[in-house]
C-alpha cells in the first residue's frame, strides 16, 4: 500500500489526510504539538472533518518530521499568507520544504497544494528540496502541484467530490499523481501541462471572485447614493440566464483576500501593472471602514455619539459557519469601533476565545448588556432562527434599534414595521 505523508494539518491538510486515509496508509505531520495531540484525541479543531470521523481514522499523527521518511508521496498543505505590505509570505512553505528535504529519499513525489504565484514551486521550493536533500530534481525525486480547492464550511463541495487539477514535473509524474488522487475522489481529474498552469489556475479562480465581489461592493455604494435597494436589484438582475450571482460583502480569510496579491506581486516583478486586480483589492479592503462610517452616521441621526454607544457584533469568523478568524473583516470592524471609543461586545459561538485573545488581542463577551447597535457581520445559520422578540431583547432603548444586517439575513421591511432601523450592504 502506498504511503502518503500530509505536511500541514489545518483546514486544507486535515480533510485531505482523512480522505487519503481511506485508500492509503497516511501519516499526518504538523509542527504544532497541541494540534497533533488534539487530533490524536479525536478533536477536530478545524470543524471540517468532525470529531466522530477523526476518532475513527487510522492516520498516524506526529509532530516529529522523521515520519516524512516513510513517504512514497508527500503532500504539502501549509498556509501561504501575505505580509504587512501585502507581499507573499513564503516562510511556511519554505520551512515545510526544508523539513521535507531533510527527510527526502530516492523516488519520492512531492506534491504542493499551498497557493503560490505561478512559478514559485520551481523557483523557490525545488531548489530548497535539492539543496537540503542533496538529491537531483527529476532524477532522484519529482514534484507535482495540485491546487487546493477546500471551501471551509461547505459540506457539499468537499475534497472527495470536487474536480481536481493536477500537474507534474514530468509527464509520468503527472500521470502518477492523477492516479493517486483519482482513487480517493469522485470528481474529475484535470491534468494540465505544467506546474505553472496549475499554479496560475488557482490564483485566477480566487482573483476572479475577488473582482466580482468588488464590483458588487461598489454597486452597493452606488445604489445607496441613488436610494435604490441593492438586494432588490440583485433579485431582479439574476433572472437573466447569464447573470453572475455575486453579492456585496466582507472579503477576508486566507484565499480570496490573499491570492490576488500573489498574482499581482509576480506580474509586477515582470513589469506589468494589474490595475483591475489591485483596484478590486482596494475596494474590498475598504468595506470594513465603510460599514463603520455608516454605523456612526446612523447613530448620529438618532442623536447618539459613537463614544457613548454600545455595539454588539455577532459573527467574527471570516465567513459563515466556520471557526477560522484569519483576516476577518468583522474583526477589523470591531477594532475600528473600539478605536473610535465605542463600547463593543463580541459574540460568535464558532470562535475559540483563547485563539481570539492570542491572535487579535480581543475577547468574546460572556455577558452582553442591552445595546444601541447590533451588527450581523456573518450569516451563520443560527442567526436565521432569530425572531422579532429575540432581536427586540438585544436593545437598550426601544427608540434606538439599529441593525446592521450586512448579508440581508432578515426581512428588512418586516423589521422596519417593528421600529428597527435596518442597514444592508
Amino acid at each position: 500500500m502506498k504511503k502518503v505523508v500530509v505536511v500541514g494539518l489545518g483546514y486544507v491538510g486535515l480533510p485531505i489526510a482523512v480522505a487519503f486515509s481511506r485508500c492509503y496508509e497516511v501519516f499526518g505531520f504538523d509542527t504544532n504539538q497541541k494540534k497533533i495531540e488534539d487530533y490524536k484525541n479525536g478533536i477536530d479543531i478545524t470543524g471540517e472533518v468532525g470529531n466522530d470521523i477523526l476518532k475513527k481514522t487510522n492516520i498516524k499523527f506526529s509532530f516529529d518530521e522523521k515520519i516524512i521518511k516513510s513517504a512514497d508521496y508527500i503532500i504539502i498543505t501549509v498556509p501561504t499568507p501575505v505580509n504587512i505590505n501585502n507581499e507573499p509570505d513564503l516562510n511556511c512553505i519554505i520551512a515545510a520544504s526544508q523539513a521535507v528535504g531533510r527527510n527526502l529519499h530516492y523516488g519520492v513525489i512531492v506534491i504542493y497544494e499551498s497557493t503560490v504565484y505561478p512559478g514559485a514551486t520551481e523557483e523557490v521550493c525545488v531548489p530548497i528540496l535539492e539543496e537540503v536533500s542533496g538529491l537531483t530534481f527529476n532524477k532522484d525525486f519529482f514534484v507535482g502541484y495540485s491546487p487546493e480547492r477546500i471551501n471551509p464550511g461547505d459540506k457539499v463541495h468537499t475534497f472527495q467530490s470536487i474536480n481536481k487539477i493536477v500537474s507534474g514535473s514530468t509527464i509520468e509524474t503527472r500521470k502518477k499523481i492523477a492516479r493517486l488522487y483519482q482513487k480517493c475522489i469522485s470528481g474529475k481529474i484535470i491534468q494540465v501541462s505544467s506546474l505553472k498552469v496549475a499554479e496560475a489556475a488557482k490564483v485566477m479562480e480566487n482573483t476572479q471572485r475577488d473582482i466580482n465581489i468588488a464590483f458588487m461592493n461598489e454597486i452597493s455604494k452606488i445604489f445607496r447614493v441613488m436610494n435604490i435597494n441593492t438586494n432588490e436589484v440583485l433579485q431582479a438582475a439574476k433572472t437573466k440566464w447569464n447573470f453572475l450571482d455575486f453579492h456585496p460583502g466582507l472579503v477576508g480569510g486566507h484565499c480570496i483576500g490573499i491570492d490576488p496579491y500573489y498574482l499581482s506581486y509576480k506580474v509586477q516583478e515582470l513589469g506589468y501593472n494589474p490595475e483591475l486586480i489591485l483596484t478590486s483589492r482596494k475596494i474590498n479592503n475598504s468595506m470594513s471602514e465603510y460599514v463603520v462610517y455608516n454605523i456612526i452616521d446612523n447613530l448620529q441621526k438618532m442623536g447618539k455619539e459613537i463614544m457613548s454607544s454600545k455595539i454588539l457584533i455577532k459573527g467574527l469568523t471570516f465567513k459563515e459557519n466556520v471557526t477560522d478568524i484569519r483576516n476577518s473583516r468583522s474583526i477589523d470592524i470591531a477594532k475600528e469601533l473600539i478605536r473610535k471609543g465605542a463600547e463593543v461586545y463580541l459574540e460568535d459561538y464558532n470562535v475559540n476565545n483563547n485563539e481570539l485573545e492570542e491572535s487579535q488581542g480581543l475577547s468574546l463577551s460572556f455577558f452582553v448588556p442591552k445595546v444601541d447597535v447590533v451588527v450581523f457581520a456573518c450569516k451563520h445559520k443560527r442567526y436565521y432562527n432569530l425572531e422579532i422578540i429575540d432581536l427586540n431583547d438585544l436593545f437598550l432603548n426601544s427608540n434606538i434599534k439599529i441593525i446592521f444586517d450586512l448579508y440581508s439575513i432578515f426581512n428588512k421591511e418586516k423589521l422596519k414595521k417593528e421600529g428597527f432601523i435596518v442597514w444592508n450592504l
